[in-house]
């Protein structure tokens, strides 16, 4: 149950033998949860699946390469501002080219990637504590450049991001659809295709490598890993993805500050991927949903919440104690995250009524 006896079989991209039937029911059922949902849950699912793309960029660096990242929310608001310089139209405080989506989203991408190639390169001299620190200084070092570069993202009032278009297609309305169904089918197949490049990438030369400089950097300099070559390439993967999230994540609220991108963003992520699982693709996705959906639910239904009523706390005050359970708990009884629970889950079924 469950053994691998070649490299073929380890490397595969279903390993069990119902898995592509499972992913088929997915398929379908993902298909039609707009026609089956309110609007709430599917506002809650768009956001889920921007954030998703970003915390899978994130957990490539962090949970596979091992490289600590606090700077997060730059790259991400990196990939806003690129969408509303490129694909918006001028306006009173800010420039614009008016490009359409198929153009600015993978420039968005592209710019990110770039940035992230320049970033690379300091984690060769530094990791841990250090790395997190140099990368932290990227949210400042945002900050200030969104508020001061006036021409690209309209200063401290912000600037609008327009919505994505293909040919004329808004995916704001198709047919008929509401504009959160509409924007549905846009970012959940987009985060899909992502979600299989990351995954396929794990499996590949330059994945195996990430995780051998992520479990033991020496051994894997010694065994002949380029250290300079996969630490910047997955901060470029990584910078790729947060970027392409952060332009998805404008066009979709249509309008954004500097405030958007704050160092509390950057927190948010690292929790998704602690949450969801360090070093998987699928817990990327898991910790993205509940990190996402909390605070909306929370808010939606806070006059439910008995102590909130009275006034004893805020809600803003809940979900930061929330948040902040969430992580000590995961870290300290559940290190692999929701993940970990799913595959255990499983595991118990499948050795179900036997216990070891």
């Amino acid at each position: 149950m469950g053994l691998h006896v070649s490299y073929e079989q380890d490397l595969r991209l279903f390993p069990e033998s119902g898995g592509r039937v499972g992913m088929a029911i997915l398929v379908v059922v993902v298909l039609a949860a707009p026609f089956m949902l309110e609007d709430f849950p599917l506002v809650i699912l768009n956001y889920s699946a921007i954030a998703a793309i970003g915390a899978i960029g994130l957990n490539l660096l962090t949970g596979y390469t091992g490289q600590v990242s606090l700077g997060h929310a730059f790259f991400i608001g990196l990939g806003a501002y690129t969408a509303g310089y490129f694909g918006g139209e001028a306006t009173s405080n800010a420039g614009g080219l008016g490009l359409p989506f198929i153009v600015w989203i993978p420039l968005a991408g592209l710019l990110g990637a770039l940035v992230g190639a320049i970033i690379g390169p300091f984690a060769l001299r530094l990791k841990g504590l250090y790395l997190a620190i140099v990368t932290l200084g990227l949210v400042f070092v945002g900050e200030h450049l969104f508020v001061n570069l006036d021409a690209v993202t309209g200063g401290p009032r912000g600037r609008p991001i327009p919505p994505p278009e293909i040919g004329g297609l808004s995916f704001f309305d198709i047919g008929g659809l509401s504009s959160d169904q509409s924007f549905y089918y846009l970012v959940v197949p987009l985060l899909a295709l992502l979600a299989l490049l990351a995954k396929n990438l794990a499996r590949t030369r330059a994945g195996r490598a990430f995780q051998a400089i992520r479990d033991r950097e020496i051994a894997a300099a010694i065994i002949g890993v380029d250290l300079f070559r996969y630490k910047v390439a997955a901060f470029v993967v990584s910078s790729a993805f947060a970027a392409i999230a952060g332009a998805l994540y404008g066009s979709y609220v249509r309008f954004v500050v500097p405030t958007n991108f704050s160092l509390f963003l950057s927190i948010q992520y690292v929790a998704m991927i602690i949450v969801g699982g360090i070093g998987t693709i699928f817990g990327s996705i898991l910790g993205a949903l509940f990190i996402t959906a909390m605070p909306l639910v929370i808010e939606r239904f806070s006059g439910s919440i008995p102590f909130l009523e009275g006034g004893l706390l805020r809600v803003s005050d809940l979900n930061n104690i929330l948040f902040g359970l969430l992580i000590v708990v995961f870290l300290v009884f559940e290190p692999f995250g929701m993940a970990g629970l799913w595959r255990r889950a499983k595991i118990y079924f499948k050795a179900w009524p036997f216990s070891y």
